[in-house]
């Protein structure tokens, strides 16, 4: 069992004064009627008192916690910078010696979940850096402070007390328990409710240890992916090669067609080897950075990825991360797409230019979600563009110029 060395705490400001819900500053005092009566609930739910007397004691709010809350991102950023920085040599590299260094370990998980090990092992490099950064944040602090700030306080009210329900359980330490500024912990960067539903006691030692015990870690990795719906034996999915008169409307995740049936279409591998004549295994096409980005077949094992994090581009570069690691070649095609970063104020225009034109897409609010993109296919498809609903610099201005 691989042991890596437990992270440096670090000391973090803390908050005289947070907000509240109406703009006004919250004082300490108020953030301590607010802490008792959570430790209220959680006596009620059943906590113990020496735990929540441990947990608690002397905690405040974390400023730089409310920092990294606050702060939006400035760019939607496109698939091939996002690829581009994880999906490095580096990572690749010290992938293929993780996956060597603990086969045993991880050929004794896939036997019981039926997870092969390189897939384990590329979350593990995406999420941590193969343990390297597990995060300095003391999760109880974290999350107090998160459930206390109104804006998504019920979440993670819920979190902190499965935080207190984990620590009461002895499976860690209060001073032990640390993670990200958001809650998530330990080498694959569980949630405190995803640890409660999924985390895993492999070796029988009592402890469910997900900092300092890689044999629990990818056993709980793969309960979770298992659990989840995990298919043993199938892919996540492959780049392909799709025919030059492909109707663009089919490329949606929705959309499932047996692979024989995309063959069929004229997709093939991205090699331009025929895909295997398959009826008993459904599909889609996904376009990440539109029809002149690569395009990928996936399979159920994709949208299982998708639980652990609901992001298209994620869920891609860990299958070709876990690819690249057992020597898959590289991705082929569609460098040539438009690779500018759409903005924040970008998107933002784009919202609104599209609800000008009658393409309604709710609020703008500079996210883009299903209704942007669903949008923004059906005005290229209006207006007889290849409608792949991807929001790009390139269609802002050609929808601004059509406003002109």
């Amino acid at each position: 069992m691989s042991k890596p060395a437990i992270p440096v705490v670090v000391v973090f400001t803390i908050l005289p004064f947070l907000f509240s819900a109406g703009g006004a500053f919250a004082t300490q005092t108020e953030f301590s009627v607010w802490l008792n009566t959570l430790r209220a609930e959680a006596l009620e739910q059943g906590i113990s008192t020496s735990t929540l007397d441990s947990a608690l004691a002397d905690i405040e709010p974390v400023e730089r916690v409310i920092e990294l809350d606050r702060r939006q991102p400035e760019f939607t950023q496109t698939f091939w910078n996002y690829i581009d920085a994880r999906v490095t040599n580096w990572r690749i590299k010290k992938g293929r010696v993780m996956l060597k260094k603990h086969r045993r370990l991880l050929k004794q998980v896939e036997a019981q979940y039926g997870v092969p090990p390189r897939y384990l092992v590329a979350f593990w490099g995406l999420e941590t850096n193969f343990g390297n950064n597990l995060g300095t944040f003391p999760t109880v602090a974290s999350l107090a402070t998160l459930a206390y700030d109104p804006r998504r306080s019920a979440f993670f009210r819920m979190q902190l007390l499965d935080a207190l329900r984990i620590v009461d359980r002895g499976h860690v330490a209060p001073a032990s328990m640390l993670g990200s500024w958001a809650g998530a912990m330990g080498h694959l960067q569980f949630m405190p409710a995803t640890f409660i539903a999924y985390a895993s006691d492999a070796d029988n030692d009592g402890k469910k240890d997900i900092w300092d015990n890689l044999t629990d870690v990818f056993a709980s990795g793969a309960n979770y992916l298992s659990s989840v719906g995990w298919r043993h034996g199938e892919l996540w999915g492959r780049e392909v090669r799709l025919p030059s008169d492909f109707d663009w409307e089919l490329a949606q995740l929705q959309n499932k067609k047996s692979v024989a049936r995309w063959a069929a279409l004229g997709v093939t591998r991205a090699d331009r080897t025929p895909l295997p004549q398959r009826n008993d295994i459904l599909g889609a096409i996904v376009l990440p950075q539109g029809h002149k980005g690569p395009a990928f077949l996936v399979y159920e094992n994709f949208e299982t990825m998708l639980h652990w994090n609901r992001s298209i581009n994620y869920a891609i570069t860990v299958g070709h991360l876990a690819d690249r690691i057992i020597g898959l070649p590289t991705l082929r095609t569609g460098r040539e797409a438009d690779n500018r970063n759409l903005s924040r104020e970008q998107a933002l225009e784009l919202q609104q230019e599209l609800n000008a034109m009658g393409f309604n897409v709710g609020k703008p609010d500079g996210i883009i979600g299903a209704r942007t993109r669903h949008a923004v296919r059906n005005y290229q498809k209006k207006v007889g563009l290849p409608a792949d609903g991807h929001p790009s610099i390139s269609i802002l201005r050609t929808i601004s110029e059509a406003r002109l």
